[in-house]
């Protein structure tokens, strides 16, 4: 096994561990373990490339997020002296790439159960494996964090001086501990409550849920600041006590203005006291943590209800041949039941479902309830579309590639249609759902009067379907691949199909300036698609 960085770093505080009763050597055989596993495991940020898997995937990933830190981290350092402004935004920023990276890498990290049934038979004390468990999860925390903030922290000492820089740098050691917990948190309070592979489906719920509450949080911190001619009010409300990123933003405003406000006292407060306190709880509650893993090894049999009824109507009035309903059939149960395509797939439908609202929100911000209710910005809900090229791209991996050999052993007479039932399915599954949702709110809205306009929105969707499946997966059955092995350039081509979201929205704002020219335009999509989709999917 290899002799890790940081493990020879570690070995300096070797007496500390002692110290505190914890058999150091044991320990340190535990995190060698974990990290060369670790290490073969592709990181959520590498999805979408062509990454090899030589090497620990994860230290190659760090250089991404330190072009992150550059990017939304740096620019707020220019902002001026105005900390609680400048410094609120910067943590929002930070907390929720570290909050992602918590839920999309490091789930696996904080719910690792493989060496359960190994390590705990043997005569390894609970305090041992406490440690390691802990360590483990602070030496990622470290490595991202610290290449994250590595730039910012070197820009900040030219720009505000050396307290600054030190100061930044114990904020950010407490807003990473105080992010680890708090997933922690979530898992503890899920695991308490649900078991086995409901267990496994809650999570996969969380992250959309999370994601969705992560890009809100960025949105509602902003409209707590007003700027009036370019002069930067802020008013303190008892609320703002409930996010942490004025916490972390609050000593800076405390020791480098000078400011003594009472608020400002309290919110310097927070930050120092919830992050141990948010620590000492964990660690208190961490045999429970333990206890609760377990349910994750049970009931991983368990047969799952499914709406057969509805699914086979879907089949019967959208497949033509019965070849192709069963295969319609197949998707429908790995788009629902396949949990490492959940796991990729859900958080791009949560900021799909979220984007329209955010870009309604700021409109608001320029006019007038009514005067939005009566214009055209109901055009946002393109932005829902944009989820369509990812989850088509997603629809050739699984976690259970190697069963792609049902494919090539099974009599299939016109492979085509294989790739055809996946993408009804996903439409049927995924997109139908969204956009009528998002339909029905924007009809209570805008009224009845963009019913056709939300017609052609859906018709555009599927046509953009068709060509996100030209792209990427043309000739190919879905399915085949590992999740570890994207292919190249797709970011490229996500980026490049998502264009077509916009030129379809630039399509669709043109056509409504022509007399008439809304019905015409819904009359040809449907055709176009019905062209097109018997064009494509004819033969084998």
């Amino acid at each position: 096994m290899n002799d890790f960085a940081s493990l020879r770093v570690l070995d300096r505080f070797r007496p500390v561990f002692q110290k505190l009763n914890i058999d150091y050597d044991v320990m340190r055989l535990i995190l060698q373990l974990k990290l060369t596993m670790d290490s073969r495991r592709m990181p959520a940020i590498f999805s979408g490339s062509n990454v090899k898997k030589e090497g620990n995937q994860f230290l190659k990933s760090l250089w991404m997020y330190g072009l992150f830190g550059i990017l939304f981290l740096v620019p707020f350092l220019f902002l001026g002296n105005e900390f609680l402004f400048s410094l609120t935004i910067m943590f929002s920023s930070l907390f929720i790439i570290l909050m992602t990276s918590m839920v999309s890498d490091f789930s696996a990290v904080l719910l690792d159960i493989r060496d359960k049934n190994i390590l705990h038979p043997k005569p390894i004390s609970g305090k041992t494996l406490n440690a390691a468990k802990i360590t483990h999860i602070m030496i990622y925390m470290i490595l991202l964090t610290g290449s994250f903030v590595i730039i910012p922290v070197i820009v900040s000492i030219f720009k505000f001086g050396i307290i600054f820089a030190l100061l930044f740098f114990v904020e950010i050691i407490l807003i990473s501990s105080l992010a680890v917990v708090l997933t922690a948190f979530v898992y503890l309070f899920i695991l308490r409550f649900f078991s086995g592979e409901m267990l496994k489906d809650i999570i996969n719920y969380v992250q959309i849920f999370l994601a969705i509450g992560m890009a809100l949080s960025y949105q509602f911190v902003g409209r707590v600041f007003q700027i009036v001619n370019i002069e930067i009010t802020y008013t303190f409300d008892w609320w703002h006590t409930l996010l942490p990123p004025f916490w972390f933003a609050a000593p800076f405003e405390l020791i480098l203005n000078r400011d003594y406000s009472m608020h400002i006292i309290l919110l310097s407060l927070l930050a120092i006291l919830a992050p141990i306190i948010a620590i000492a709880i964990y660690i208190r509650l961490m045999p429970a943590f333990e206890r609760n893993l377990s349910k994750l090894q049970s009931d991983t049999n368990r047969t799952k209800k499914r709406n057969r009824i509805l699914q086979g109507v879907w089949a019967r009035i959208l497949c033509r041949s019965k070849e192709e309903r069963t295969f319609y059939k197949f998707a429908s149960l790995m788009l629902k039941e396949e949990r490492e395509l959940k796991l990729k797939i859900f958080p791009i439908l949560g900021f799909s479902i979220i984007f329209p609202f955010i870009f309604l929100f700021n409109t608001l911000t320029t006019s007038s309830f009514e005067q939005m209710k009566s214009g055209s910005s109901y055009m946002v809900i393109y932005f829902a579309l944009i989820m369509i090229p990812s989850v088509v791209q997603m629809l050739e991996y699984s976690g259970n590639y190697k069963g792609q050999w049902i494919f090539y052993a099974a009599p299939i007479k016109n492979k085509s249609i294989v790739y055809s039932a996946t993408l009804k399915a996903s439409i049927v599954n995924y997109f139908i759902p969204i956009l009528t949702m998002l339909g029905a709110i924007f009809l209570w809205i805008f009224s009845f009067r963009i019913f056709l306009d939300l017609v052609v929105v859906l018709l555009a969707a599927i046509l953009l379907t068709l060509v996100s499946y030209v792209i990427f997966n043309k000739g190919k059955f879905p399915f085949i691949s590992s999740h570890e092995h994207t292919q190249a350039n797709a970011f490229i081509k996500v980026f490049g199909s998502m264009l077509m979201v916009g030129i379809m929205a630039a399509i669709h704002a043109v056509v409504l300036i022509i007399p008439n020219g809304l019905p015409v335009y819904a009359i040809l999509l449907l055709i176009s698609n019905f062209i097109s989709w018997k064009l494509m999917f004819s033969r084998g």
